[in-house]
């Protein structure tokens, strides 16, 4: 799954080299999302890339495996992020899906780029107009999802792995995410990260109702 980058704070204190690797593949994703941008997404070869960073292939697939996964690095970092959170966090014995809440919501606080909705939004316009980012999200929508499971499992104590429950809740937390994600990138100016969390709120907050929302015959 990758590691997330690290907050800022910790950054500062990297080893030299650490550093180093961070600012190159800082400068991979922005200038990737640029290009894109400017040019679209298939006009854009991966050695034109590199040479804009003054890289190597060899740098980029140290830290990527393909064009798509450069251009959905700031989402990708978030859950990678909620991965790790999840690692860490001590459970309450409240509500599954509280827990799982916070992780995401401590995650989004933590993504360490100042930049990062600005990049978020160019990487989501960017996958609107290239089936095969779509299709590269979605794959690591499934694998997330499944790492999000297994630490669940193995952390808390959870139910059988044959109880849907446990990946029931991490499926409904990536729903209520997109659907803010939606509207948070629909939002006019320059909507922030914590516009994000907000509407990542409401969003949970709807879920016990959108399950018990009945139908009836349209007049």
């Amino acid at each position: 799954m990758g590691t997330p980058p690290p907050p800022l704070d910790a950054a500062d204190r990297l080893p030299l080299r650490e550093r180093k690797k961070l600012r190159t593949r800082e400068a991979l994703v922005n200038t990737a999302l640029e290009l894109f941008t400017e040019r679209g997404f298939h006009r854009v070869t991966l050695d034109e890339l590199c040479d804009a960073v003054d890289t190597s292939k060899r740098t980029f697939f140290r830290h990527f495996t393909s064009k798509e996964d450069v251009a959905m690095a700031p989402l990708q970092d978030l859950w990678r992020a909620f991965l790790a959170d999840l690692e860490t966090c001590e459970p309450t014995g409240g509500p599954l899906m509280e827990l799982l809440q916070e992780a995401l919501l401590t995650a989004l606080d933590g993504t360490p780029a100042a930049d990062w909705p600005q990049r978020v939004r160019l990487s989501r316009r960017l996958a609107a107009q290239n089936p095969s980012m779509d299709a590269h999200g979605l794959r690591f929508c499934q694998d997330t999802s499944r790492a999000a499971v297994h630490v669940l499992h193995r952390r808390f104590g959870l139910p059988a792995a044959d109880d849907l429950r446990p990946r029931l809740a991490v499926d409904l937390l990536v729903a209520a995410f997109h659907c803010a994600l939606d509207s948070w990138t629909s939002l006019p100016g320059d909507p922030t990260r914590s516009d994000l969390a907000t509407h990542l709120r409401d969003a949970s907050a709807a879920l016990p109702e959108a399950l018990t929302l009945t139908t009836a015959p349209a007049p």
